[in-house]
């Protein structure tokens, strides 16, 4: 883990000039940056938001501490459209930035900050691109789109974005090896699966506490239906991911992914108790858990009372809309806790949203009502409905972001909406969709069971 953190003469020399004379501002910003990239909260500084702190207790007219700000709130889930401090704090941010005397690299980072704040994501990775053309190391530039482009579903931009910067970065340069790890998910999310799995453990050889680089292989090996290995190799490697608190939740949630597709439902809901659920250490985490229990309901699994733990943490965040795709799990949450009424209250707040706000990220949500619809249809227990709305838009999905792995959830919703819809016709797509899962991921014991209920529905 990088620690010896750079002072203002360390990042003049590197080219990335900071507009601060304060050295503690600079080596808190190089915390921070470090955090941000490795997924991780350090003890010595207290933690990313912390750190964050202290780069602006430094120097408070620090212009990139104070963008700094911004970016974690935004990371946390804020958007200006709906909270009124934000909004002053970022306007406030960008009157200073056009007096003070700052580098035109931070002052196209302040402009990017505004644009990701006030949910121009889209725009906003456009602007980062622009910082790279000319300043291809800037680390911060990097991530911001690399993740960005993940919530967006730009599969090939957020590959190509890291392969166009990387052959400026010294194996020595601090901070170089998460650029492997980041490359290694592009390359994963393309479907080019030898040159990522490569990218990937040549990041673990430079950082085994990489989470990205184990996060990107746990992808490949999912990926090529290698679930024993991927289940060996997150158990040999516990010790090194786990210490990246920020996302080793997630790495748990592929865990169980390779549980559910050995037909190990137990063991998935093992992972899901202990990792995931409220009784976890980090409490629930939306995505993954919403996911995870909906893909176990999916196979007839009784998932008892844990979803009433989702949908509470949803309840209070339901109007927020952040994104698209996490919207669609929040429903997912409501109909797993029987909570009919706020399901539609997040509907009507979605239409809200759509009618009263502006920027891409608006316009992803509006792409993705016919989601909405579909799982409201399943949820009525109006399959043929459900298989009607998302069969035709499948290819479309990526649109509403997420990994390859994550909206996988939205392929088994498909084949389990025609094994429950009643006709010919829907049985026959059902199977058709299990050969094509079973063409990609090879035969496993889930797909076996798949395919046991399309005779059984044919025999009804």
């Amino acid at each position: 883990m990088h620690s010896n953190w750079r002072d203002c003469q360390e990042w003049r020399s590197e080219g990335l000039p900071l507009s601060t004379t304060s050295n503690e501002a600079c080596k808190m910003y190089d915390a921070t940056l470090a955090q941000l990239l490795g997924f991780y909260n350090d003890s010595s500084v207290g933690g990313m938001q912390k750190s964050a702190d202290k780069m602006v207790e430094a120097d408070p007219n620090f212009i990139m501490g104070q963008t700094w700000s911004c970016l974690l709130k935004r990371y946390s889930g804020q958007l200006t459209w709906r909270d009124a401090e934000f909004q002053t704090n970022v306007d406030d941010l960008v009157k200073r930035a056009e007096t003070a005397e700052i580098t035109g690299r931070e002052r196209k980072h302040v402009n990017a900050a505004k644009l990701f704040a006030d949910g121009y994501s889209i725009e906003a990775c456009l602007a980062w691109e622009k910082i790279l053309v000319d300043y291809p190391t800037d680390a911060l530039a990097v991530k911001l789109a690399h993740d960005t482009y993940l919530d967006l579903g730009y599969q090939r931009q957020m590959r190509d974005s890291v392969a166009r910067v990387l052959p400026y970065w010294k194996t020595t340069k601090p901070l170089y090896g998460y650029l492997l790890g980041m490359y290694s998910f592009g390359l994963v999310e393309t479907d080019l699966y030898a040159p990522a799995e490569t990218m990937a453990r040549k990041g673990l050889e430079m950082n085994k506490q990489d989470i990205w680089s184990s996060h990107a292989l746990v992808h490949v090996l999912e990926m090529t239906a290698r679930y024993e290995e991927g289940i060996k190799f997150l158990n040999s490697t516990r010790n090194d991911w786990t210490t990246c608190d920020a996302l080793a939740y997630h790495n748990f949630w592929h865990w169980a992914l390779y549980y559910l597709e050995k037909g190990d439902f137990d063991g998935a809901l093992g992972i899901y108790d202990a990792e995931l659920g409220c009784k976890s250490e980090q409490g629930v985490k939306l995505h993954d858990a919403a996911s995870l229990l909906a893909r176990l309901e999916m196979e007839g699994i009784n998932v008892g009372d844990r979803w009433d733990d989702v949908y509470e943490y949803c309840r209070p965040i339901i109007d927020s809309h952040v994104r698209c795709f996490t919207d669609i799990h929040m429903l997912m949450a409501c109909h797993g806790a029987k909570q009919k009424e706020l399901g539609q209250n997040l509907m009507e707040s979605i239409r809200d949203y759509i009618r009263n706000t502006k920027g891409s990220n608006r316009d992803i949500t509006q792409s993705g009502l016919p989601v909405f619809e579909a799982f409201e249809a399943y949820n009525d227990e109006d399959y043929g409905r459900a298989v009607d709305i998302i069969h035709p838009i499948r290819y479309d999905l990526v649109k509403l972001g997420g990994s390859n792995a994550q909206r996988d959830v939205f392929n088994m919703f498909l084949i389990h909406a025609a094994l429950r819809a009643p006709g010919r016709y829907y049985q026959n797509l059902a199977r058709q969709l299990i050969l094509e899962r079973e063409a990609l991921r090879q035969k496993t014991p889930l797909i076996d069971q798949l395919m046991a209920k399309t005779v059984t529905a044919h025999m009804d």
